[in-house]
This record gives structure tokens, C-alpha cells and sequence, in this order.
């Protein structure tokens, strides 16, 4: 009974960390679309921003055709003005990175995504329940990419569509879902979402369907 409860205080003291840490780290932007927008209008030298790992991001800004560098990632565009024409960029590492966009200079800090409800397993392990009854098997990716090669009984849902269309998800929230995309990125941002929306256990596939066709696991095509 002892161990019981000490396992239990020591399950909780874990969540209450990780809900601290998270509520201490601010995240910046906004997710639309799928894309995590940064408003880097009017930016002042030494601007930090934070995202997650996975997030594919654009930058909002005032000004034409602003050059945006960020050396470390091999990242070098020139930026149009209109966000609609933005391009977006894969923020694939976690670390701290130093940018310029035109003459200002900042760091743009990528962390791991962490939350109650929230893992991230490698194929073994999503191999060993993907034939579980309750199961959603979620794939992010594109219709193209979906029709290439995807995870039997996996249900399409882009992650661009995902905000909009999440509702169609709803009957499953109390229910395990594993999500996938093609390398562990687009996935990363669906949890975060799915989540925010009060999912309440969520698995990313890490390394996605492409780690997933590595091991020769079969795949619908």
C-alpha cells in the first residue's frame, strides 16, 4: 500500500512539473492554418521568439521584401510583404538559433512539445497498438502523400485542415489516438492542437510513416 501511494505522489509531482514548466514557457505566435505565425512587425534588436520542434513557420511582418536568415539551419529568403504569398519554414531541431530579418537580429529558441496526455513513440512501439479496438489512427499528411502510402485504417485529415475540421475528430476524444505524418513534424503540431481541444490521450508516431516503411512494416498503397 506504502509503494502505492508514494507511486502515486511521485505520478503526480511529474504532471504538476510538467504543467509548470510548460505554464512558464512562452510560446510564441499563433497556429493558423497549420502554421505557427510569428508578427515580427516594428521588430526591435535581440527579439527572442520560442517555438516547438515541428513547428512550420511564417513570419508576419511590415516591410518589402525583407531578407530573413537564419544561418545555423541553412535558412536564406527573402520575404514578400503579402502573408498569403509567405513561405514557411520546417523548424526541425530543438536548440537556439540567432536570425536577421533585413538589418535586426534575434533567437529563435526551438523546445519539445510536452503535455499531460502526450507522448512521442518510436515504430516498435506504435507497431505493438495499432490493432487496438479503440484506436484513431490519424494521418496528417497530404491527400497525395496519403495515397502514395498509408498506414491501414488510417483516417486523412491535413494538418492545414485540422483547426477547421477537428470536429469531425470530437466522438474521440476520450479515446487513445496515434497521429503520423511523414517525418514527425506536421504530427507534432496536430497533437498540439488535438490537445488543446481537450484530447485526452494522444501518441505521435516519431520519425512518421517514413521511420514506419524503414522497419518494413506494411503499409496500404
Amino acid at each position: 500500500m506504502e509503494k502505492q501511494i508514494m507511486n502515486i505522489r511521485i505520478f503526480t509531482l511529474l504532471i504538476l512539473s510538467t504543467c509548470i514548466s510548460m505554464a512558464a514557457t512562452t510560446i510564441s505566435g499563433e497556429i493558423i492554418d497549420g502554421y505557427r505565425v510569428l508578427s515580427l512587425k516594428n521588430m526591435r534588436d535581440g527579439k527572442e521568439v520560442t517555438v516547438y520542434r515541428g513547428d512550420y513557420i511564417k513570419i508576419d511582418h511590415n516591410k518589402r521584401d525583407l531578407l530573413f536568415k537564419v544561418p545555423a539551419l541553412e535558412i536564406e529568403k527573402e520575404l514578400p510583404e503579402a502573408m498569403k504569398e509567405a513561405p514557411f519554414f520546417k523548424m526541425k531541431k530543438v536548440g537556439s538559433y540567432a536570425f536577421t530579418l533585413g538589418r535586426k537580429s534575434g533567437t529563435i529558441n526551438v523546445i519539445e512539445f510536452q503535455g499531460p496526455g502526450y507522448r512521442v513513440w518510436d515504430t516498435e512501439q506504435c507497431r505493438k497498438i495499432i490493432k487496438k479496438d479503440n484506436l484513431l489512427i490519424l494521418d496528417v499528411r497530404t491527400k497525395n502523400e496519403y495515397k502514395k502510402a498509408h498506414i491501414e485504417g488510417a483516417i486523412l485529415l491535413p494538418v492545414q485542415e485540422l483547426q477547421k475540421r477537428w470536429g469531425e475528430l470530437e466522438k474521440y476524444k476520450n479515446q487513445p489516438v496515434l497521429i503520423y505524418c511523414a517525418s514527425g513534424n506536421r504530427s507534432t503540431v496536430a497533437s498540439k492542437i488535438l490537445i488543446d481541444k481537450g484530447f485526452k490521450s494522444i501518441t505521435n508516431m516519431k520519425r512518421g510513416i517514413k521511420g514506419w516503411m524503414k522497419k518494413k512494416n506494411p503499409v496500404v498503397k
